[in-house]
């Protein structure tokens, strides 16, 4: 959530950048009513128990009984204040920095860099799906049937690439102090909300499970930043990197497209995720190297890539900057994002309550970053497009091969 003293001081800068973000400008007006209304029951609701708390001490039974009364009565609308006071406070999005590009929409992310050529092939290319197949590692139709539509079986060498992909991001990362951890699958509602995977909606990502306060997590960000939520870091602690691996659940609403078929958009991967916690100051600093860290993942897997800044419009309501990595996707002739990285400065950090204790003894929000390594969904679908030959067989990067132990993935019959 925001600052709410901030917006206060300046509610134009907050309305500006909620319109930036393409949400309601309204919704700045909307929490300033409300908090000039819960701000007003406070004071009320105070001097009336102060009020009770004098008449107590001079025994007037049926003043304090008019004030009681009272109380009962106001009490309950203060609590009502406060809920609407708390919705219309996680309404506002995290305003966008400064150096973001102002857009509406995708269409306006902003290409920083290229990486690599893309390959151009002397045959005639097979997509991720067709080689899959061919080569006897990825099932969609036993997916389908166990589970549905949009999950998948993988065998052999498919099992084994997934597998290698995270060991390689586990073994880099580790030796840029990134501690390993393997986080639960499923959080509660407070930390899936908190930083921001809505159930519910256009934009719906968690399976709730019912009856429970549990959702199961669309990324290990989720119980990463859920693990020091009502804790107060001590300063020199910072930073704190993690490298976390979870099984990822996405209901993917409304989120189907000409591009989407196959493991391109799925209900269930597993995922590296990077997570920093660090001073405001550093914030900055550290998204550029969670940038690097995914750029050097795509270089040594030999992936040809473009990073795109997300303009304004695409920032979503928790991120004040991000950058994604494309890379290039044969069957489709076009780049698709496999990675994302995005600067949450302190607003997850608000949501659940995540401070640092400076120095001087002073706390302060932390602020909160997350970076892509490795999604075993769509970095599987790149390299099988992009290594294929013309035999039908996949050539394995270099930099998995010592965890595959053979060089080349080589065509069999589906089980």
């Amino acid at each position: 959530m925001i600052d709410i003293t901030k917006l206060r001081e300046n509610p134009q800068f907050y309305r500006k950048a909620t319109a930036d973000k393409q949400f309601d400008p309204t919704l700045v007006d909307d929490l300033l009513k409300i908090d000039e209304k819960r701000k007003k029951l406070i004071g009320e609701i105070e001097a009336l128990r102060g009020k009770r708390n004098k008449i107590a001490e001079s025994k007037n039974i049926e003043e304090g009984k008019k004030v009681k009364d009272e109380l009962k009565k106001r009490e309950p609308e203060l609590v009502e204040a406060e809920r609407e006071y708390q919705d219309a406070l996680n309404a506002i999005p995290n305003p966008a920095l400064e150096s973001v590009p102002v857009g509406k929409n995708d269409k306006e992310n902003v290409e920083v860099k290229k990486w690599g050529t893309p390959i151009r092939f002397d045959f005639e290319p097979l997509d991720h799906l067709e080689l899959g197949k061919q080569l006897g590692i990825i099932d969609f139709e036993t997916g389908a049937k166990v589970t549905g539509s949009q999950f998948y079986y993988l065998y052999g060498d498919g099992a084994l690439m997934e597998l290698a992909l995270v060991q390689y991001a586990f073994e880099k990362l580790s030796k840029e102090g990134f501690l390993p951890v393997i986080t639960p699958d499923l959080a509660k509602s407070r930390y899936y909300l908190g930083t921001g995977y809505m159930p519910k909606g256009d934009e719906a990502q968690t399976y709730e499970i019912k009856d429970e306060d549990l959702g199961l997590i669309a990324t290990a960000e989720v119980a990463l930043a859920g693990k020091h939520a009502d804790e107060v870091i001590p300063e020199d602690k910072l930073p704190i990197k993690y490298i976390g691996y979870s099984h990822c659940f996405r209901k993917e609403a409304g989120a189907y497209g000409k591009y989407s078929k196959g493991m391109y958009r799925v209900h269930q991967f597993t995922k590296a995720e990077m997570f920093i916690y660090c001073k405001p100051e550093e914030s900055n600093v550290m998204h550029e190297y969670l940038l690097k860290m995914e750029e050097e993942i795509y270089q040594e897997l030999g992936l040809p890539y473009r990073v795109l800044e997300m303009c304004t419009g695409d920032l979503g309501a928790m991120a004040a900057r991000k950058f994604d990595i494309e890379a290039w996707m044969p069957s489709r002739n076009d780049y698709g994002e496999v990675t994302s990285t995005s600067n949450c400065t302190d607003y997850q950090a608000r949501n659940l309550n995540i401070k640092y204790r400076q120095k001087d003894g002073k706390t302060n929000f932390a602020h909160m970053l997350n970076g892509t390594a490795i999604a075993t969904s769509r970095t599987p679908l790149a390299i099988l497009e992009n290594y294929q030959q013309k035999d039908g067989s996949v050539v394995i990067p270099e930099a998995l091969r010592k965890w595959m132990g053979k060089d080349k993935i080589e065509v069999k019959q589906l089980l």
